[in-house]
């Protein structure tokens, strides 16, 4: 191990205690948020298929910001962390409230990236993405969704690969973290053995 790898990994370790923190900062009130923006919110069209594939596509690059790759660091593509929360909050057994949080914060983002530069946030420089996630997480909503997304890429970053994330092991090589044994079967992972349990 060289101590490139391992100063890496301790930096990684040392922001993600200051970022991982804001995960338990205001789960509540976050999703009390939500739910009364919902009884707020009037009737409107489904969203288009370009609307939902943007959306995925800067979530993408919301979670590249977060775990970015280095020499030495698998970042959230190299982890597979956008397959990941797709196949968790997609699953019919996930919490619809996450799935709906996530993808509004799509809209608060892009409006703010409108207003102060007149661009999406997939259009903007790695170093204007950068400022608008440290803008957004000066308000309390905008922190509990940065932190949703923080969450579902460390669990990326952790998880067994069965579930999409953590592709080829990469988390695990790169924390040289020894997973348990045996590993899930691909056909009973906890939300496959959730399903068949409501469908008894």
């Amino acid at each position: 191990m060289d101590d490139r790898s391992s100063i890496s990994r301790r930096e990684f370790i040392m922001r993600m205690s200051f970022l991982g923190s804001l995960a338990l900062t205001f789960p509540a009130t976050a999703l009390a948020e939500l739910r009364k923006s919902k009884q707020q919110q009037t009737l409107t069209e489904p969203a288009s298929e370009w609307q939902i594939e943007h959306s995925w596509q800067t979530i993408a690059q919301v979670q590249e910001v977060l775990l970015p790759a280095d020499e030495n660091v698998p970042g959230a593509g190299d982890i597979g962390a956008t397959v990941y929360l797709h196949n968790t909050i997609e699953n019919p057994q996930a919490d619809t409230a996450d799935k709906d949080f996530i993808l509004r914060g799509v809209g608060w983002l892009d409006a703010l990236t409108q207003e102060q530069h007149k661009k999406t946030f997939l259009q903007l420089t790695a170093d204007q993405q950068q400022t608008i996630l440290e803008a957004i997480v000066k308000s309390r909503a905008g922190r509990n969704w940065v932190s949703k997304l923080l969450t579902y890429t460390l669990e990326a970053l952790l998880a067994d690969p069965v579930y999409g994330g953590n592709k080829n092991a990469a988390g695990w090589l790169w924390l040289e973290h020894q997973p348990g044994y045996p590993a899930p079967p691909a056909d009973k992972t906890w939300h496959q053995l959730l399903q068949r349990r409501h469908q008894v």
